[in-house]
């Protein structure tokens, strides 16, 4: 583990339990970025339903519910996309959330490694 002229640093069980946990923390954040965008195309989508049905006259429109379109009343189709609004923003409110804990946990493991490793370890993504 030398780099350079520098001196070599032991690596303890501790040391290497950290670099793998932030590695498992990066790994987990970088799902959670997938899985945000995810939910914002959702709520998009969701705002783009809500939209159109308020420019639409029919009292009938055609829903999706799985892989099949049914006929279902404007009022009824109008509440399910509010109650999936509403879901999806939680949803998405709780992964920014994990995802700010994620960020500050690994923003205390970089300390503790580069603390130790100065040079020697590399966290950074290029």
């Amino acid at each position: 583990m030398q780099q350079g002229g520098g001196s070599e640093t032991e690596v303890t069980w501790e040391d290497q339990q950290n670099i793998n946990k932030f590695g498992r923390l990066n790994n987990r954040f970088h799902e959670l970025e997938d899985e945000i965008k995810f939910a914002k195309e959702s709520k998009d989508n969701l705002e783009d339903a809500c939209n159109e049905l308020i420019l639409t006259d029919e009292e009938v429109v055609r829903f999706q519910i799985g892989e099949v379109f049914a006929h279902v009343p404007k009022e009824e189709v109008e509440s399910r996309i509010e109650e999936m609004q509403e879901a999806t923003s939680k949803s998405l409110e709780k992964l920014e959330e994990e995802k700010e804990s994620i960020l500050a946990q690994m923003a205390e493991l970089k300390k503790i490694l580069y603390g130790k490793f100065k040079d020697s370890i590399n966290l950074e993504e290029d």
